[in-house]
Order: C-alpha cells, then sequence, then structure tokens
C-alpha cells in the first residue's frame, strides 16, 4: 500500500501549483471591485460596496462577532466595526450581545437586510446560470460536491478558518 500512497502523493504535488493557480484565479476574480459593483447593479440594490461583502457575511454566518467577521473578510477589525455600525444604521443589521458571552457584541441580519441579500442571491443565481449554462448538470454537481469537500478539509486543518 505504500508505493500506492506514492504515487497518490506524487500526482498532488504535481498537481498542487495549478490548483493553487486556479485559486488564485478564483479568489482575485471575487475581490475585485467590479464583480460587487456588478452584483450589487444586478440585485437593484443601493449599497456601498465595501458593505456588500460583511451584509452578505453577516446574513450567512450570523449572528456573528465583529471579531470574527472581521477575520473571515481579512480586514482590520476596527474597519469592520464601523462597516458594521454603518449597516446598523441603514437597518439593515442590528447588533446584540452574544448568547454565549454577553460581551461579545453579534451582528444579526434585520428583515430588510434579509431582502437585500435575497436580492442578491437572486443576481449571483442569474450570474452563475451564465457561466454554467454550458457545464452538464453532473460536471457542475462534481464541482460543487467537490468544492464543499475542499472547504471542509481545508477548514478542518491547522490554520484554516
Amino acid at each position: 500500500m505504500t508505493s500506492r500512497r506514492n504515487v497518490q502523493n506524487a500526482h498532488i504535488g504535481s498537481k498542487m501549483r495549478e490548483l493553487h493557480m486556479a485559486l488564485l484565479d478564483i479568489v482575485s476574480a471575487m475581490n475585485r471591485p467590479q464583480r460587487d459593483e456588478a452584483m450589487v447593479k444586478a440585485a437593484g440594490i443601493a449599497l456601498d460596496r465595501a458593505l456588500f461583502p460583511l451584509l452578505v457575511g453577516i446574513e450567512r454566518l450570523g449572528p456573528i462577532g465583529v471579531v470574527e467577521l472581521a477575520d473571515r473578510a481579512g480586514r482590520d477589525y476596527t474597519t469592520v466595526s464601523r462597516q458594521v455600525a454603518k449597516l446598523e444604521e441603514l437597518g439593515l443589521v442590528e447588533r446584540r450581545a452574544g448568547a454565549a458571552d454577553r460581551r461579545v457584541r453579534e451582528a444579526v441580519i434585520t428583515p430588510k437586510g434579509k431582502e437585500m441579500t435575497d436580492a442578491v442571491d437572486a443576481a449571483r443565481e442569474r450570474m452563475g446560470i451564465a457561466i454554467f449554462e454550458k457545464w452538464s448538470a453532473h460536471d457542475f454537481d462534481e464541482l460543487v460536491r467537490l468544492m464543499r469537500k475542499f472547504a471542509d478539509e481545508l477548514v478542518r486543518e491547522p490554520g484554516g478558518t
């Protein structure tokens, strides 16, 4: 069995740079301000593009503390705190004491914020359909399955999120 493992490790090693480059391309494309602007426009909402990913993160992960949100967004805590305060001023999120630790202020989506993220989800679906329309259902399903598997392993590994 050792030889099979060595062959598998060699195969993984030979493809790691290609995988890394693909991930860099994906992250780069996803982090472009123009992409967020296009998503906001396609959703028909009025929201500063810097606030957009935080609103979506709060909806998906909330209730969530600002420190964790900042860590996941790769941004400075103080910047994210100010941006979450802006989302609160707009009535899109509310901050409250954490359920587990009352000292932690958690952000949670409001009904108005949820309406906005629902519009974003509909726009994301339309944009995604355009990207994947030439893919077979099998290929798309495999991509989703393998991305979930990869994400789960990445989170489990030391240094993961």
